[in-house]
């Protein structure tokens, strides 16, 4: 990827391209921009970023991944690139609602906890936030509601994520328990909702983007964060910097970004995304197809039990005779995982596979299994994560809801003998 100093030399004062540039954009790709002599007047390709301009995550992403819309920016990581038993930024997937926010200043940043349920507002500098409280740190995993949203049928709206919008990261921080005890909070206090400072697409800074929040039981668990640090590092601008919240188990969305304010409410919190039909599934089964009146809808919390292969990638080949050594992550909501299955034989038998504990609560959980295909062909693998409550994945595409929330069918690869 192109770095900051070769990007300045390439863009005008407006971040247009200049004349003859098209040469030094391939050499610095290292690759030929095919139908270059067809880009529109001053347009710039996705993988460049200028520097006073909108911030492309791109630029220190792994180059596989995969773009699913810029506008916001929404990337997904494919399965074997979440191998990693804690995954690092550049494989992290990318959701917004909005407009990543062009100036972040962590020297002046502030956090307001406000709302009807505290005694008193109280602000708190970055500074303060990490010289008043007690450091915590925890593997925490993060998915996106519709995380395996492709797989549903008939079709619904939304990013067609596959089964990438996942990542479990370690993340830094002080408990958001011990900053509310610190502030003060009234026996009606039921909801907390968060406000970042992403800006809408319409750029219209009147407009939420997004301010969604947790029950005050969620809130209050050891594991929720307001974090600065990402792997040992400042949390990088596009996941969040210079504060945001962590609610590991429940959707992505719960976690707030670029965070400056958190609002205790007497009630459930009425934030943009909160009402309507996002992140709300249907109280009862409903036929495909089929999308209810919104007071049929119930707000979506713990993430339902699923798990993934990452090793190999799907489209391996393999010698005959050859043992296929799998390996993956399997996760549960609030719900510790009880066991992991996989099958070769499309799910009409299945063999244990082994699981580690998580390295804390909210964690997701490594598992190991061995298969040797019987003789050359096709195969499918698949693996099958089942709670402690009994609770299993679904061998095929679970209860369909019209927003295309919580696919936890089973994951599977392609995997040909000869």
């Amino acid at each position: 990827m192109p770095d900051v100093h070769s990007q300045n030399r390439l863009f005008n004062r407006r971040g247009f391209l200049r004349q003859s540039t098209l040469a030094t954009l391939s050499s610095l790709l290292g690759a030929e921009i095919v139908f270059a002599d067809r880009l529109p007047r001053h347009y710039l390709p996705v993988v460049f970023s200028p520097t006073d301009g909108p911030i492309n995550p791109m630029t220190d992403k792994h180059k596989d991944l995969v773009v699913l819309n810029d506008k916001p920016w929404n990337v997904e990581t494919p399965a074997h690139l979440l191998d990693d038993r804690i995954t690092p930024a550049e494989r992290m997937f990318v959701r917004n609602n909005g407009l990543i926010p062009e100036k972040i200043d962590p020297a002046t940043w502030k956090l307001t906890i406000n709302g009807e349920s505290v005694r008193a507002p109280k602000t708190y500098t970055l500074a303060e936030l990490k010289k008043k409280f007690r450091h915590h740190t925890y593997q925490l995993v993060l998915e996106c509601a519709g995380n395996g949203r492709a797989g549903y049928y008939p079709k619904t709206a939304g990013n067609q994520w596959t089964d990438g919008a996942v990542s479990c990261a370690e993340w830094t921080g002080v408990r958001l328990k011990d900053i509310l005890a610190d502030v003060g909070l009234k026996s009606d206090a039921v909801y907390i909702g968060y406000y970042g400072s992403d800006l809408h697409l319409s750029q219209d800074p009147k407009k939420e983007v997004i301010s969604r929040g947790a029950p005050m039981h969620k809130a209050l668990e050891d594991e929720t964060l307001v974090a600065w640090a990402m792997n040992g590092k400042d949390i990088p601008v596009v996941h969040g910097a210079p504060l945001r919240l962590v609610v590991g188990g429940w959707p992505a969305s719960v976690s707030g970004k670029w965070l400056h304010t958190i609002s205790v409410r007497n009630k459930v919190h009425d934030g943009a995304k909160m009402t309507g039909k996002s992140y709300r599934v249907p109280i009862d089964p409903v036929e495909p197809g089929v999308d209810p009146p919104e007071d049929r809808f119930r707000i979506i919390e713990s993430m339902p039990v699923k798990s993934l292969i990452t090793f190999p990638r799907t489209g391996t080949l393999l010698k005959p005779g050859e043992t296929v050594a799998l390996r993956g992550h399997a996760w549960a909501g609030d719900r510790a995982v009880r066991s992991v299955e996989v099958s070769m034989d499309f799910g009409a038998t299945w063999q244990a596979a082994k699981l580690e504990v998580p390295s804390n609560r909210l964690a997701w959980q490594h598992w190991t299994a061995e298969v040797k295909p019987p003789r050359p062909g096709y195969y499918e693998l698949w693996a099958r994560a089942t709670d402690e409550a009994g609770v299993s994945q679904p061998m095929v595409m679970p209860q369909w809801n019209p927003e295309g929330y919580c696919n936890n069918a089973c994951h599977r690869i392609a995997v040909k003998v000869g």
